[in-house]
């Protein structure tokens, strides 16, 4: 992950000497233009691809975990795109809102579209199904995206709407970065704090219960680390999904299936992820910028369906 920070800093569409980098990290000149951009731009760009990639992976294993499936992601489920939807009124409705106050809507967004997807779920005697949660929340997503289509032809803000939500964080500036990464720090800890209780809940309820755990009080609190996650991941980034579906996958062969350790090396593996995506992003067809999202489109939906082919119907 360190040798990903030093290539997001060293590289970009824009080519900087080296020499360039290492003195605008060390005593930057803020007369000169290319340390400026290592400072202003590459800097917080890289910090933000650091907690967001942590924080998209962390919120998919907590979900995996707590659900009980193996195919869950906080954009599977229909959070990131309750999240897109909200930010996509705070666009067309308050145009002249702060970033704080966007950052709350974000949150607020991601919390209704989940509540929408657990009410679903949760209707009925068989409980909260694996397969039924991912098909409730897919179909929740879809809905929920395609209202944020509507607001923007309908109050003319799809180019800005379009930009966001290919997910990226070239617009990231330490202005920004200062509001939503006391969240997403404070949700990380939270999440390795409660990873033991992710642990006992991935064994199921009765068993949970058994060894003494406050079943709904841990699921409720699991839940809502994994909005503050990826509320503020969205609100910084963009809806990217597929973060959290693979990484969790990827690191269980490396640190066994117990989530005191899955979660924390998801965080590692998650922002090593979004580092080598956004230096492709910035590099592959530069100076153009191919949007993180559908980078991660094109490595994720393959990788989706594979986990559906050898899950089969899940964890049950």
């Amino acid at each position: 992950m360190f040798l990903a920070v030093g290539l997001s800093l060293f590289l970009g569409s824009t080519p900087i000497p080296p020499d360039q980098v290492i003195a605008a990290l060390t005593s930057p000149d803020m007369a000169d233009q290319q340390q400026v951009a290592i400072v202003e731009l590459r800097g917080p760009r890289t910090i933000a691809c650091v907690l967001v990639g942590a924080a998209f992976a962390a919120a998919g294993a907590i979900m995996q975990g707590v659900t009980r499936n193996p195919l869950a992601d906080s954009g599977l489920l229909g959070i990131n795109a309750g999240a897109a939807f909200a930010l996509a009124l705070c666009l067309a409705l308050l145009p002249g809102m702060d970033f704080t106050g966007v950052v709350l809507c974000s949150f607020a967004g991601a919390a209704v579209a989940l509540a929408v997807v657990y009410g679903c779920v949760s209707l009925g005697r068989r409980g909260v199904d694996p397969v039924r949660l991912v098909l409730a929340g897919c179909a929740v997503g879809l809905f929920l995206t395609a209202l944020a289509q509507a607001v923007a032809i309908f109050f003319n803000i799809g180019y800005s709407l379009t930009f966001w939500t290919a997910g990226g964080v070239a617009g990231v500036r330490a202005s920004t970065l200062a509001i939503t990464a006391p969240f997403i720090v404070a949700a990380l800890a939270a999440a390795c704090v409660a990873s033991r209780r992710v642990a006992l809940l991935s064994l199921g309820d009765e068993a949970a219960q058994g060894l003494g755990v406050s079943v709904s009080r841990s699921r409720t609190l699991c839940l809502v680390i994994v909005l503050v996650l990826a509320g503020a991941s969205v609100a910084l980034a963009g809806p990217i999904a597929f973060v959290g579906l693979m990484v969790p996958h990827v690191v269980r062969p490396l640190v066994g299936s117990d989530y005191r350790s899955v979660i924390p090396a998801s965080m590692v593996g998650g922002a090593l992820l979004m580092l080598l995506a956004d230096v492709v992003a910035r590099t592959a067809i530069a100076p153009t910028e191919v949007p993180i999202g559908f980078i991660f489109a094109i490595i994720g939906v393959p990788f989706f369906i594979w986990c559906a082919r050898r899950e089969g119907v899940g964890l049950d």
